[in-house]
C-alpha cells in the first residue's frame, strides 16, 4: 500500500537528517554527462577503494551537475553537521588524499578545495566554520553569486535516484497542495499569472498553451515532455533530467491535472544514457509510492507516464515530428492545422512542453504565480538557464533572472575569454539561432530583445568564440549540421540547406564569387517562405546574422582570396585558389 503524503514526507526528512547530520560523512560526486566525460566514474571507484583501505565509513552518492562544468569531476565532502567542501577537477590519485585527510582525519585539503557551503543545502555564509574557515564561500564564486535557482534548485545537491531526497527538499508538496486544495483550473490560473513562457525556443505563453488542451472534452489527452535537445551547445534539459528528474515528473503531473490529461511521455534522444536511466528510475519510484497511476495520493486524479526514445534526429524535437516518433513512424513534421491540442499523438488532444518549462511548474504552484512573475524582465518572467561553452574561462550551466545583461554573463559570470584574447562573437539559440558580434552583446536576457537583435535566446545555449575563430567557417559548420539533420520532407528545406552548404563550402575554399552573397539571400528567403517547420524557416538565420556582423570577413574570402584568421587555409579544404 502506498504511503500517505505525510508519511512520505516524514520518512524523507528522517533520511535527510541521517545524511546531513548523522554519524557518517557524506560524499557527493557529480556524475552527470559533464562529470563522466571528465572521468568522474574512475573517481567514484577510487573513493570507494580508498574508504575500504582506510576502513572508513562514508556514504557516497552520485549526484547531477552543480553547474560548474569547468570544475568537473567535482567532489563534495560533508562531515556530520559541518559545511560542504568542494574539490574541483579531482583525479583518482587525489581521491586517496581526500579520504586520508578529510574523511579519516577530519582535515579538509585547503589547497585543493574550490570552496565550501554551509551545512544546509542552501549554502549560506561559510566564512566562520571551524576547519573550513579559510575556504572561500562557493556562493561568492562568479558562476554562483548572481544565480537564482528555481528549476535547478536541487541540481548537484540530491541523488537523482532517491525520491526521498527530492521529497525532503520540498518535492511533491505542490502536487499534494494541488490535489488537496485546488481545482485544475486554479492550477492553470497560477501558471497563467506567472507569465511562464516556453523555454524550448518559441517562448509561447505556457498558460495559453495549456488552456487550449484544457478546453478539449476528449476522454483521453496527453502531456508530452520534449528532451530531444540536439542543439550543439545546449545541455540544460539533459542536465535537469540527470540531476533532478522528479521535478519534471511533478511538473508533468501538475500539467496533467491542470488540463485534464491522463497520459504522458518524456521524450529523450537515444544515447543520452544518464538522463534516460535516471528518468526511468524516477518514474518507477513514483509508481511505487503511488505518485503515478490510479487515484494519486488518494484523490480522483489518475495519470500514467513513460519514457519514449528517438533516434539521432534533430528534427524530432519539432513537436509534430516528436509525435510521429512516439507513434513509431519516421520523425517528420506534420502539416498544420489540425494543431496538437486538437489532434495530437495517437489522434488525441496533446500538449507538448520543454523540460525546463515543466521543471518550473512545481515551484510556481507551491509559491504562487505572482512570485514567479515578480522575477525577470517585462514579459520575460522568471529565470533563464544558460549553457556557457566555447572560449570562456568558466563554462557550465547557470540559472539567472531574466533581465541580466549579456555582457555581465560573458565577462563577469563566465570570466571572459581565456589567454588574454578578445571575444569576437557568440552563437546563441542553437544552430538555427544567430551570431552576435562582440559589440552587439550589450543586451538584457529577454526573448523580445534577443529577437530584435537578430538572435534567438532559444534553449539557452551560448557558445563564445575568440579572435582566432573564422565567422565564415563557423557559419559553414552550422549549416552543415542543419543540412545533415534536415528530415527531407519538404523541398525548400531539403534542397535549400544543401545549396547553402555548397555555397559556403565554396567561399570557405576561397573560390566564391560576389554573386554568392545574393544567391544565399535568395535561398534563405525561399526556405523561410516555403518550409514546413522551423528547421527550414529558421535555417538561414546563421548566415543572415553572420553576414550582418561580419560582412567584411565574407568579402575577404571572396574578393581577396584569403581567410583573415587562417582557419580556411588548411589541408582539409585543399583550396585551389582559382579565380572566377
Amino acid at each position: 500500500m502506498a504511503p500517505t503524503f505525510q508519511e512520505l514526507q516524514a520518512q524523507a526528512e528522517q533520511r535527510w537528517q541521517a545524511l546531513t547530520a548523522g554519524d557518517r560523512p557524506w560524499i557527493r560526486v557529480g556524475t552527470a554527462l559533464c562529470g563522466q566525460a571528465a572521468g568522474a566514474d574512475a573517481v567514484v571507484q577510487a573513493l570507494q577503494e580508498s574508504l575500504e583501505r582506510h576502513n572508513a565509513a562514508a556514504q557516497i552518492s552520485q549526484v547531477g551537475c552543480l553547474g560548474l562544468c569547468f570544475a568537473e569531476p567535482l567532489v563534495d565532502v560533508q562531515l556530520p553537521g559541518q559545511p560542504r567542501v568542494f574539490y574541483a577537477n579531482v583525479t583518482p590519485e587525489q581521491a586517496e588524499e581526500i579520504i586520508a585527510s578529510h574523511i579519516v582525519q577530519g582535515i579538509p585539503l585547503a589547497g585543493s578545495a574550490l570552496g565550501c557551503l554551509g551545512s544546509d543545502d542552501g549554502g549560506g555564509d561559510s566564512s566562520d566554520n571551524g576547519e573550513t574557515g579559510d575556504l572561500p564561500d562557493l556562493n561568492r564564486h562568479p558562476m554562483r553569486a548572481r544565480e537564482q535557482r528555481i528549476a535547478l534548485r536541487n541540481a548537484g545537491n540530491i541523488d537523482p535516484l532517491d525520491i526521498y531526497q527530492y521529497a525532503a527538499n520540498g518535492g511533491y508538496r505542490a502536487l499534494h497542495q494541488a490535489l488537496t486544495g485546488m481545482t485544475g483550473a486554479e492550477v492553470l490560473e497560477q501558471v497563467n499569472i506567472s507569465g511562464l513562457r516556453g523555454r524550448g525556443g518559441a517562448a509561447f505563453a505556457t498558460g495559453t498553451k495549456w488552456r487550449f488542451l484544457a478546453g478539449s472534452q476528449a476522454p483521453v489527452k496527453y502531456i508530452l515532455c520534449n528532451c530531444e535537445e540536439g542543439d550543439p551547445g545546449a545541455f540544460n534539459d539533459k542536465g535537469i533530467l540527470e540531476s533532478d528528474p522528479h521535478t519534471v515528473v511533478e511538473g508533468i503531473l501538475l500539467a496533467g491535472y491542470a488540463t485534464g490529461a491522463n497520459y504522458g511521455y518524456i521524450f529523450i534522444r537515444s544515447g543520452h544514457d544518464g538522463p534516460i536511466d535516471r528518468t526511468r528510475a524516477a518514474v518507477a519510484q513514483a509508481y511505487d509510492l503511488g505518485l503515478l497511476g490510479r487515484n494519486i495520493l488518494g484523490s480522483d486524479f489518475s495519470f500514467d507516464l513513460e519514457v519514449a526514445l528517438t533516434g539521432d534526429s534533430y528534427v524530432s524535437g519539432e513537436e509534430t515530428a516528436l509525435m510521429e516518433a512516439i507513434e513509431g513512424s519516421r520523425a517528420m513534421p506534420r502539416y498544420r492545422p489540425p494543431f496538437p491540442a486538437q489532434v495530437g499523438v495517437f489522434g488525441q488532444p496533446t500538449n507538448i512542453n520543454n523540460v525546463k518549462t515543466l521543471a518550473y511548474v512545481p515551484e510556481i504552484v507551491a509559491r504562487g504565480g505572482a512570485w514567479f512573475a515578480g522575477i525577470g524582465h517585462e514579459r520575460s518572467t522568471g529565470t533563464a538557464i544558460l549553457c556557457l561553452s566555447g572560449a570562456l574561462n568558466y563554462t557550465g550551466m547557470v540559472e539567472l533572472p531574466m533581465g541580466i545583461n549579456l555582457q555581465d554573463v560573458l565577462y563577469e559570470i563566465a570570466g571572459g575569454v581565456p589567454g588574454g584574447k578578445e571575444l569576437k562573437f557568440i552563437q546563441t539559440g542553437g544552430p538555427l539561432g544567430g551570431v552576435l558580434g562582440a559589440d552587439a552583446t550589450d543586451l538584457v536576457l529577454d526573448f523580445e530583445v534577443f529577437r530584435n537583435a537578430g538572435a534567438i535566446l532559444g534553449s539557452g545555449g551560448i557558445i563564445a568564440a575568440d579572435e582566432d575563430t573564422c565567422a565564415v567557417d563557423l557559419t559553414r559548420v552550422l549549416i552543415a549540421f542543419c543540412q545533415y539533420e534536415s528530415c527531407g520532407k519538404c523541398f525548400p528545406c531539403r534542397m535549400g540547406m544543401s545549396h547553402l552548404l555548397e555555397v559556403l563550402e565554396r567561399i570557405s575554399r576561397l573560390e566564391g564569387g560576389p554573386e554568392d552573397l545574393a544567391l544565399m539571400r535568395n535561398i534563405g528567403e525561399n526556405m523561410q517562405a516555403g518550409s514546413l517547420c522551423g528547421h527550414g524557416q529558421l535555417g538561414f538565420n546563421p548566415v543572415s546574422s553572420a553576414l550582418r556582423f561580419f560582412a567584411g570577413e565574407f568579402e575577404a574570402h571572396i574578393t581577396e582570396r584569403r581567410c583573415p584568421t587562417g582557419s580556411c587555409q588548411t589541408p582539409w579544404f585543399s583550396p585551389r585558389l582559382s579565380r572566377r
